[in-house]
């Protein structure tokens, strides 16, 4: 072989060489964007799953929620609508005492005896409301108090201790487990 085919021969080889290297180069670079076009695509399907997991929560989190208000909403209503059984319960023996008190009194002839009755009738209800957390405001000898008292009238005093302190009292006032629900009309010493 002449040098010129030899080198000829070495050229070709190189450059068949050449070809089979990019081929090769080729090959691997597919083989690498295609492992990364599945890593690519786990990972969409990763993230996919996880967006199908937060949605799935969010929505029960939602409907839980929705129930829990429409539950809470019924149990208010049930309470307003339903509230004041227990007064009323403890309240019907009054009632009973009263309609008894009225029947004997038609043919009662002893008034002392009725005024009695209804004294008792009195009382009991007086405890009931006691039980439930009425109390009378106290008035007599009291200080003029705006926060349990309403004046109507401003009178004058008999005596100088008596100025600023409460007189009379017209209407009885009342509080609910400390809070004042009718307050106390009076008339003030000047």
């Amino acid at each position: 072989m002449k040098p010129e085919e030899k080198i000829n021969e070495e050229i070709e080889q190189n450059e068949v060489t050449d070809t089979q290297n990019e081929n090769m180069e080729e090959t691997a670079a597919a083989e690498e964007k295609e492992q990364k076009e599945l890593t690519d695509a786990e990972k969409l399907a990763e993230t996919e799953q996880k967006l199908a997991e937060l949605q799935d929560k969010y929505l029960r989190q939602v409907a839980e929620f929705d129930n829990y208000r429409k539950r809470t909403i019924k149990e208010k209503a049930d309470l307003i609508l339903n509230g004041a059984e227990k007064t009323i319960t403890a309240i019907l023996p009054v009632l009973d005492d009263m309609e008894r008190a009225l029947k004997n009194m038609e043919t009662a002839e002893d008034v002392t005896a009725v005024k009695e009755g209804v004294d008792l009738i009195m009382q009991k209800f007086i405890k009931i409301l006691e039980n439930q957390g009425v109390k009378k405001i106290e008035t007599e000898n009291a200080d003029f108090n705006t926060d349990l008292h309403e004046a109507i009238a401003q009178i004058p005093a008999p005596a100088d201790e008596m100025k600023g302190k409460v007189i009379d009292c017209v209407q009885t006032g009342y509080t609910l487990n400390d809070k004042v629900i009718r307050h106390s009309k009076v008339a003030v010493g000047l």
